[in-house]
Formats: structure tokens, C-alpha cells, sequence
């Protein structure tokens, strides 16, 4: 398909600005850590820095605004060290962007849990794949009562970070509880942002649905096996729901990390990678950690309507694992009627392994082997005529992007809409984690990749020219872990998705997860 060229960028350099040297910190370490470890999976060494960085090539002058990613960055207390990349501290890091310089800070998240490891030297909440240690009998017991009462889960916030519709930042994991406001300007902890009903529940989606008039999102059911699909209004803490899922299979609800939406519909996935009681009871985690495999007990893609709540379909599926949605939106028929809901999404050819494969030991030691589990972009086809069963198949051929493919964003314009392109983290083989950039192209089949040999690219994250019409009109932002164990800020052009600046971080930078997109007022 042609295109019309591209604007000239305009940047920083156009206009006289210059960027200076960072000032850096005497407790910063640079280089290779003398274990030899990759700087990707080991703790940042102090909670705080800030600083200007000098940029190599140009930041667009229309980039102004604050990109903030958060992550697990601390992975141990003392002397112990954590198991799995879920486990570690949060990590709040901020690139700011304005007239085409930028400045970048970090700061640890003060959740509670982070501040009584600190404390006391010792864990003292459940993580993903951690128990704190129980002495005697009536401690198990009082360990299982806070289980299941909630209090003894962390609410250690390192998933992802978001914008609410009335500028509210809040960073946000799985428990209810582990939902942290932070001041986006200084990145400080404010404290917990407090749900005002009484819904309760204790995990909710680690990424919800947010727009500047709503927050969407599911709570599982452990009791009663199913999800309540809620909506808070934007200038509110109080959540309401819309409606509710009744599990088709088992005994328990599958675990629901994300979940799309479209127009008029929220899209509730159910699938095979459950959520086990007996599993979050144990001292020791399992292969699969809180979760079990239970292909028997069915696949299933359910779509409710946002307006009324009402359970419009509710379709049998292929077994599937993902963690992340890329996008979904509604097919309509010649008349114009919406017929089926499409939803894509980076799929784990129903491989749950790909949980153990996170635990850091694999991660330190399997540089070089090729043992990332495949994935590709599954798309969901639901029926919305009464059948019974939907379909998933493959979007665009696999090899495409290496057989790798996660954490993935759009032009958010386009969220619940019919859509072009995806950016995600995908493969250069062999490698034991994705390790490149991938831009794909929906329409085409194609896809453009972006490769540092050794480097461990974080999420792509895509913002749009303010203005444009077109889609791919913007630039990509990532965080990366370099081989020689510096980090630096990457952007690419969203169009040819070539490098058009980096800038280096005074620090080895761990590997991080999620971000989100403040734009300058």
C-alpha cells in the first residue's frame, strides 16, 4: 500500500536545545556486575535517582510529556533472593520528554510490603512465588487466615502503572489491596487508592481497561466460580457492576491477567490456566505457582454488553494461554449488525510452561540457549448468532517475529476499534526471552523488527502525534537492558520503526514490565 511521505521531524536540535551530561550518583554502579549476570535481572542498588540524559540523534519537539514504566526492580531482602521475575519490588521509573530533551528518574514503590521487608530484613507478605516463613503450628494457622482474609497478600504494586480520567496515577498488580497512588511528578508514594463500596474482593485484572471516562476491569470469583465485570466512573473511587460471568468449566475461574473490550462489549476470557485454592495454600510454589492446568474442564470467550450487562455470547474455544490482549473489536455483516467479536492476543500455543521458564535462576542462566516457549498472535473469532463454538488462529505467520511475541500496545485511538498495527517484544533465536521489537502489520502480514545483540528490550510502547490522522504516525518508546550492563531510553519512529534516539542511563537498568503515557497539558 502506498504512502504519502512523512512529515519532516522537528526537533531539538532545529531549535538550539542541547542536552547535558547527567549527574551521577557515587553509589551508582556502571558495567557488568561481577557475577557476570545480565543487568536485566538484577536489583537496582539505591531506591532513588534522577537526572538529564544526554540524547544520541533527535527527539521529535512535538514529544512532550512523561512515560512511566513499572516493574519488579528489586529482587531480594537482605540475603535472600527471590525466585521468579513476578516476586521483586516495585520500581517506578519515568522518562520526561520536553522540547526534545530528556529527563529520567526511579524510585522504589513504598507499598507496605516493601517497607516491613525493609524493616525487618525479612519477607513478611505473599508474593507470586514467595511464603514468608511460618515457626509452629498456630503461625501456619494464622498465616492461612490471613490468606484468606486478604491481609496477608502483598500489595506490592509492580505490574503496571496507569492514568485514571481525572490525572490520578496509580500503580496497580493483582491483588485489590496491592492498587498504590504515586505522584507522577516526583514519582513519591501517596498511598493506597481506596475502592469506596463494598464490593471487596481480593485480585482483580493486573490491567484494566482505562479511558478518560472509565476504568474497567474483572474480579474472579474464588468462592462462587465466575467474574464480576465492574466500571468506575472517572472522579470516583467507587466501583459498580455491570454484570456477572458464571464459570462454564470446573471449579474454579482461569486466571484473567488482561481481557479486551470493544465498543459496546467487554470480552471475558475463561481459560484453561485456573486459579487453585490448594495451590495458593502451599508453602512451596508448584510449576505452576497459584495455578493449575485444567484443559478438561474447557475454553471458553465470553462477551457482555457494557450497557446493560446482559451475556450476549458465550462460546467454546481451542485451549489457550496468554497473559496479554492486544486489541479487540466488532465485525459486522453487509447490514451493518455486529456479527462477531475478533479478539487478538499474544498466545502461548496453550503452553503454560512459559511460567516456570520466568523463575530469574532460568532467566541468569540460560543465556544463549534457545528455551522461550513459541507464541504467536492468536485471534479469537466469537460468533455472535448463538453458536456454540468460536475459533483461534494464528493472525500472521509466527516466524514473522521469532516465534516470540509479549507485551504488546497500540495507538490507543484505536482501542475496542478495527486496527492496523501491533508493537510487541518478539524473537531473534536463539534465546531464552524475547529480545527484540516487532511491529506488525495486520493488513500486510508483514512485520518490521528492531535487534540489539545481548540487549533485553522492555515493552514498546507506543505514542501518537498529536493531530495525526494516521495510525502508525508516532514514535515507540522502550527501556533496555544492554548486554554490557548499561540501560538506555530507546525511541523509534512508529512509521519505519528505524532508531531515531537513545540516550544512556548512568546505571544498569533492570528489566521492567508496563507503562503508560502522560501527555503535557
Amino acid at each position: 500500500m502506498s504512502r504519502a511521505p512523512r512529515r519532516p521531524v522537528e526537533t531539538a536540535a532545529m531549535l538550539g536545545s542541547a542536552s547535558t551530561e547527567p549527574s551521577i550518583p557515587a553509589a551508582v554502579e556502571r558495567g557488568i556486575w561481577p557475577n557476570g549476570e545480565h543487568a536485566a535481572w538484577t536489583s537496582v542498588r539505591q531506591e532513588r535517582w534522577e537526572g538529564e540524559l544526554q540524547v544520541q540523534g533527535e527527539i521529535p519537539i512535538w514529544l512532550n510529556g512523561t512515560y512511566l514504566r513499572n516493574g519488579p526492580g528489586l529482587w531480594h531482602i537482605s540475603n535472600y533472593h527471590f525466585r521468579h521475575l513476578f516476586d521483586g519490588y516495585a520500581t517506578l521509573v519515568s522518562l520526561h520528554f520536553e522540547d526534545g530533551r530528556l529527563t529520567a528518574a526511579h524510585r522504589q514503590v513504598e507499598s507496605e510490603a516493601y517497607k516491613a521487608a525493609k524493616e525487618k530484613k525479612r519477607l513478611c507478605y505473599r508474593e507470586f512465588s514467595e511464603v514468608p516463613n511460618t515457626h509452629g503450628f498456630l503461625s501456619y494457622v494464622g498465616g492461612l487466615a490471613g490468606l484468606l482474609s486478604g491481609a496477608s497478600l502483598t500489595d506490592n504494586a509492580n505490574t503496571g502503572v496507569i492514568q485514571l480520567g481525572d490525572g490520578r496515577v496509580v500503580c496497580l498488580t493483582e491483588t485489590v489491596k496491592g492498587s498504590i497512588l504515586v505522584d507522577p511528578k516526583t514519582l513519591d508514594t501517596i498511598g493506597r487508592f481506596e475502592y469506596a463500596d463494598e464490593l471487596g474482593g481480593l485480585i482483580h485484572s493486573a490491567h484494566p481497561i482505562v479511558t478518560e471516562t472509565e476504568f474497567l476491569t474483572l474480579l474472579p470469583d474464588l468462592v462462587w466460580p465466575g467474574y464480576r465485570v465492574v466500571r468506575m466512573e472517572a472522579g470516583t473511587n467507587e466501583r459498580k457492576v455491570i454484570g456477572r460471568v458464571e464459570c462454564r468449566g470446573g471449579m474454579a475461574p482461569g486466571w484473567v491477567h488482561s481481557f479486551p473490550v470493544t465498543k459496546n462489549y467487554v470480552v471475558v476470557p475463561e481459560m484453561p490456566l485456573r486459579y487453585c485454592a490448594k495451590n495458593l495454600l502451599r508453602a512451596e510454589p508448584t510449576p505452576l505457582y497459584k495455578f493449575e492446568w485444567r484443559p478438561e474442564w474447557g475454553s471458553y470467550m465470553h462477551v457482555m454488553c457494557k450497557a446493560t450487562g446482559t451475556l450476549v455470547a458465550s462460546v467454546e474455544v481451542p485451549p489457550f494461554v496468554t497473559f496479554h490482549f492486544i486489541n479487540a473489536y466488532e465485525e459486522e455483516d453487509e447490514e451493518g449488525r455486529v456479527s462477531a467479536i475478533v479478539a487478538d492476543c499474544c498466545e502461548h500455543y496453550a503452553d503454560a510452561s512459559i511460567l516456570d521458564k520466568l523463575r530469574l535462576q532460568n532467566l541468569r542462566s540460560c543465556i544463549g540457549l534457545d528455551v522461550l516457549p513459541d507464541a504467536r498472535v492468536g485471534r479469537f473469532r466469537i460468533p455472535l448468532d448463538g453458536s456454540s463454538v468460536g475459533s483461534l488462529v494464528c493472525a500472521l505467520d509466527p516466524e514473522k517475529h521469532g516465534r516470540g511475541m509479549d507485551m504488546c500496545s497500540i495507538n490507543r485511538r484505536y482501542l475496542g476499534r478495527p486496527y492496523r498495527y501491533a508493537y510487541a517484544c518478539g524473537a531473534q533465536r536463539p534465546c531464552n526471552f524475547p529480545n527484540t521489537l516487532t511491529k506488525i502489520d495486520l493488513f500486510e502480514k508483514t512485520s518490521k523488527n528492531w535487534h540489539d545483540e545481548g540487549s533485553i528490550p522492555s515493552e514498546p510502547f507506543f505514542v501518537d502525534r498529536p493531530g495525526s490522522t494516521e495510525e502508525d504516525d508516532g514514535v515507540v518508546i522502550s527501556m533496555v537492558s544492554g548486554k554490557d550492563g548499561e540501560g538506555y531510553a530507546l525511541i523509534l519512529d512508529g512509521f519505519s520503526f528505524e532508531e531515531i534516539a537513545r540516550a544512556k542511563f548512568p546505571y544498569a537498568l533492570p528489566y521492567g514490565l508496563h507503562g503508560c503515557w502522560l501527555q503535557n497539558k
